[in-house]
């Protein structure tokens, strides 16, 4: 007998009406709205209304989140200073030339057990065959805000 239920590939996951999480849903959502109110800007608006909306998405987050969010923030502007704050499907992110180089994603955001800090192809933070591109961070230690800093000074070059 054929299996006639659809795949994910093909719309929707087998068993199942709903391709995306809802955290997914809202999360394409909020890129959506950051793409029009982004092409809505001048360019000297681009880092001050960036940051304010940074600040809003790290103010939004529960307090260990928001702790972390915010250090992540002060160690990002302070390493790389040329980043311009802006956020990335409702996340804080730190672009250059436009194009997101690193991004926090708070455990709330997709209900997961840990935050993420990552990086995007443009960071350029290639280790030999092999580098990590996403760390999942589940307490800032000494240890891994120099990490962080000494990932986020070589993606800023």
């Amino acid at each position: 007998m054929a299996d006639t239920t659809k795949t994910a590939r093909s719309g929707t996951a087998r068993g199942s009406n709903k391709v995306w999480t809802d955290e997914e849903r809202a999360a394409m959502q909020e890129s959506a709205r950051e793409r029009k109110a982004a092409s809505r800007r001048g360019s000297g608006d681009e880092r001050a209304e960036g940051e304010a909306d940074v600040r809003a998405k790290i103010a939004d987050m529960p307090p260990a989140e928001r702790a972390m969010a915010e250090r992540i923030h002060e160690l990002v502007t302070t390493t790389a200073p040329s980043f311009v704050p802006r956020t990335y499907y409702g996340m804080p992110a730190y672009a250059r030339d436009g194009k997101v180089i690193c991004f926090f994603q708070a455990k709330s955001k997709f209900k997961v057990r840990y935050s993420t800090f990552g990086f995007q192809p443009d960071a350029r933070i290639d280790d030999g065959e092999l580098w990590p591109v996403a760390f999942a961070v589940t307490e800032l230690t000494p240890g891994a805000e120099a990490t962080i800093a000494a990932l986020v000074k070589k993606a800023a070059g």
